[in-house]
């Protein structure tokens, strides 16, 4: 295969690719964001979707917190370690 079949299957490939995703109401605005284009019988669907992934957000939130919070896990170990060695006589 040379350079120009390679560069024919590329265009085809994304071309499809944007007409499958056109299809089903996916859009892209001019800063390369994707964005749902629906119909109007999926708003209770949508908006539980979006309440969904909004407290999806917070969880990961709170969990990048935990991890990247080195004093907090230094302390949470020291804790640990005296509830250990309360247990054990």
């Amino acid at each position: 295969m040379g350079p120009f079949e390679m560069v024919v299957g590329i265009v085809l490939i994304v071309t499809i690719g944007s007409i499958v995703r056109a299809k089903h109401g996916m859009r892209r605005d001019r800063h390369g964001n994707e964005y749902f284009v629906g119909n109007a019988g999926n708003d209770a669907e949508t908006k539980a979707l979006q309440a969904e992934i909004r407290a999806l957000k917070d969880r990961i939130q709170v969990l990048e917190r935990i991890a990247t919070d080195n004093n907090r896990a230094v302390t949470l170990d020291q804790e640990i370690e005296s509830l250990r060695d309360r247990s054990h006589p």
